[in-house]
């Protein structure tokens, strides 16, 4: 199988602590920090390699900042393509608050790119060797609304399947070129089409229309302790998420992303590919800070799910 690539134009240096109480004027102590690569893209990355599958990171990085993200990577032991720019990589940093439970998630816009810089990452995409590739996470200044439309573009040439994870600006110009997988959550797919979707009917409905159109081959709905929805041309499948200790949100739809592509390269089912993901969304909402998912939470999460209340397509994945 060959490596899932996957594409991060704003990455960022994901840092994360506990402290007791967050405050404000005070100094807030902080707890069990570390530091990760992050951004969609390279969580998706190193879930995939996490889940015992081969990933390749392409993303665009900068500055003193950017050579953190770099060590980061090599540490990690994610194979990674570098596209320079001239400025600096976002840091951003999650805080869980122990006497409450809660935590606060600081997330920078990130850099400044120029004309010339996503123009070299486009060209860079048309060299890569990949049956998979996952574009995930937010555009940054300076890219074009239609960036992602025009990596279409290159995917579609390259005969290469493209999972598409984003929201806001970037996200209609690429459906309007037609993806393999989209995986919006409930409130990035309400503000796509408009209008607020409380009940199932209601988002089956939408989900069927906008498969309907050819936007997406698939399209898998998140709604993280409400489960989720997957809507492909001929079925539509709802799974419970399954109930787990909450401890961070961070990475949790990368996880399922990356997880459910994983399957999907593997040959596995829509179906089955779906419950994986599911899993691994909820596996990553056991991990601290910016871990993400663990394999054995995985398997094990799947595995009650093939017990409890999939069906035999997916039973027998």
């Amino acid at each position: 199988m060959k490596p899932i690539v996957t594409l991060t134009l704003n990455p960022s240096v994901d840092g994360s602590a506990q402290a007791e109480v967050v405050q404000p004027i005070r100094k807030v102590r902080t707890t069990d920090e570390r530091y990760d690569p992050g951004g969609g893209g390279i969580n998706v990355a190193r879930v995939v390699q996490e889940l015992g599958g081969t990933a390749l990171a392409v993303y665009m990085a900068g500055g003193a900042t950017g050579g953190v993200l770099d060590e980061l990577l090599d540490s990690a032991a994610i194979p990674r393509r570098r596209i320079a720019i001239g400025d600096h990589t976002r840091i951003s940093h999650a805080v869980y608050e122990r006497s409450s439970g809660l935590e606060y998630r600081f997330v920078p816009e990130g850099p400044l790119l120029k004309e010339s810089e996503w123009r070299a990452c486009l060209d860079a995409l048309e060299d890569l060797d990949c049956d998979y590739l996952v574009v995930s996470g937010s555009l940054p200044r300076g890219a074009p609304d239609d960036f992602y439309a025009r990596v279409i573009d290159v995917t579609d040439r390259k005969k290469v399947k493209l999972v598409l994870d984003t929201s806001g600006r970037a996200l209609r110009p690429a459906l309007e070129r037609g993806v393999h997988l989209v995986k919006p959550s409930l409130g990035e797919f309400e503000a796509l089409v408009g209008r607020q979707l409380p009940q199932p009917a209601l988002q089956e409905e939408a989900a069927r229309e906008l498969v309907r159109t050819g936007a997406s081959e698939m399209l898998a709905l998140t709604m993280g302790r409400d489960g989720a929805l997957l809507v492909t041309a001929d079925s539509a499948l709802r799974l419970s998420a399954p109930a787990v200790p909450v401890k961070s949100a961070v990475g949790a739809g990368d996880s399922f992303v990356a997880a459910m592509t994983l399957a999907l390269a593997q040959g596995r089912s829509s179906e089955d590919s779906f419950a994986y993901g599911t899993a691994a969304g909820a596996a990553a909402v056991m991990s601290p800070g910016t871990e993400l998912c663990r394999r054995e939470d995985v398997e094990r999460l799947y595995d009650e799910m093939k017990r409890i209340s999939v069906p035999s397509s997916i039973a027998s994945g």
